[in-house]
């Protein structure tokens, strides 16, 4: 199961604290919503900290680059922290690394944002 936790870094970024596996579409519905949400609260900075994913798969793949794409269009940016080597991976063979920004930790992802 899939867990997402917000939290407000100041003065505007928000970190999506995401705990699981973004396989399948009902978890990774939960991570589509969660984005929409903020993007129409007009949050413009946004980091989706994977520090507790376990495991992504392609549907996952997809809702990062789908999420990259919707917050971009909306005049902002996401960024990606903490993945483990395994998501890490994952990112790099599917070229997700080039399409959006990973760093180590959400605060190196805050930093100049």
């Amino acid at each position: 199961m899939l867990e997402i936790q917000t939290k407000h870094l100041q003065p505007d970024i928000v970190v999506l604290e995401i705990t699981g596996r973004i396989v399948g579409i009902k978890e990774c519905e939960q991570l589509e919503w969660a984005t929409d949400s903020l993007v129409q609260e007009k949050q413009k900075k946004i980091i989706f900290n994977l520090t507790g994913v376990t495991h992504i798969d392609s549907t996952g793949i997809a809702i990062i680059v789908a999420s990259a794409s919707e917050v971009k269009q909306a005049g902002g940016e996401l960024r990606l922290a903490g993945a483990n080597k395994h998501v890490e991976q994952i990112l790099k063979t599917t070229n997700v690394d080039r399409l959006v920004a990973s760093y180590l930790t959400a605060a190196d992802a805050a930093v100049g944002f």
